[in-house]
């Protein structure tokens, strides 16, 4: 007699861990999950069903500006939301701003964790003067805040670069503004877990077979310090919106051109108080949405993963 027995999939264990359970009870959670999901996939879809496209002028009608939301007396199909002075449908500006903020919060989470966490295992395997050096250079950089780091790497690209390039590289100075200030966190972070797992004995097993350094941390630590980053990522996800925000506000971040959340939200404040509320509370609303369905993630995500509190 023959048996077969097959191991469960990735989503069967899924469904059968402490995890899976935890988020389907928790319910402000799932609620963080589908409105994410909802804004993310309705941000990257938008060139399918937005009535324009608010990065081409050609499409922008001005016959049709300070058209108020379809609910208001004077609203007009297509446009749900309403427009702008340009004649910008405020919905499509709102999607296509938000696909700019999400790509630029996922870039900046993303090189600030690889940057984080190769300084951080290298720091706390190393010891010594390899980690007081790069963590005195974190401290320095810690202690700058984003705004003037913005403002710094703005003024050096606008120097280096020719016009024509500047507004396309607006993205790319974000990025690096906010990875220079977010990458310590992550840093500190996994030094802190590799100077514990380092004097453990399989590290000590694995330092006595010649086993590569490289390898030892990538493959041996870095696995065993992951909680508490993917627990920061998430949250420092949803600042990385707010900070791309803050400073496109203040006008050193994304252009007109190309407007992020941030961008619409600067443009509209100036109609807040003139009638046109709409330019500038829809923006508001959706930065609002995702940065809160983000941080209820964060936060059920640290809950979840903490030990203390199983």
């Amino acid at each position: 007699m023959t048996v077969n027995l097959k191991s469960p999939g990735v989503l069967a264990r899924l469904r059968q861990s402490d995890l899976w359970w935890s988020f389907t009870h928790q319910r402000s959670a799932v609620f963080a999950a589908v409105l994410l999901t909802v804004l993310i996939v309705s941000a990257f879809t938008a060139p399918l069903y937005a009535p324009q496209n608010p990065f081409d002028p050609a499409q922008l009608e001005l016959w049709n500006a300070e058209i108020p939301p379809i609910w208001l007396e004077g609203g007009q199909w297509p446009y749900l939301l309403g427009t702008d002075t340009q004649g910008r449908d405020i919905l499509s500006a709102i999607l296509y701003g938000s696909r700019i903020s999400i790509l630029i919060g996922i870039a900046s989470v993303v090189f600030a964790l690889v940057i984080g966490i190769g300084t951080g295992l290298v720091a706390g395997y190393y010891g010594g003067f390899v980690e007081n050096a790069l963590m005195r250079v974190g401290d320095i950089l810690l202690s700058i805040p984003t705004i003037l780091i913005a403002i710094l790497v703005s003024a050096i690209v606008r120097e280096l670069l020719p016009p024509n390039l500047r507004e396309i590289g607006a993205g790319a100075v974000l990025v690096l503004a906010i990875v220079l200030s977010g990458w310590v966190q992550y840093a500190r972070t996994v030094r802190a877990q590799t100077a514990v797992e380092r004097r453990k004995e399989y590290v000590q097993a694995a330092q006595l077979l010649k086993v590569p350094a490289r390898r030892i941390m990538f493959s041996h630590i870095l696995p065993n310090t992951l909680t508490p980053i993917l627990v920061a990522a998430t949250l420092n996800f949803g600042m990385a919106i707010l900070t791309e925000a803050t400073l496109s506000f203040l006008g050193i971040g994304m252009p007109p051109s190309q407007p992020s959340l941030g961008t619409l939200i600067r443009i509209g404040n100036q109609f807040l108080f003139s009638g046109m509320w709409w330019i500038v509370l829809f923006p508001v609303l959706q930065l609002c949405l995702l940065v809160v369905s983000v941080n209820l993630l964060g936060d059920w995500l640290r809950d979840a993963l903490n030990p203390k509190l199983r």
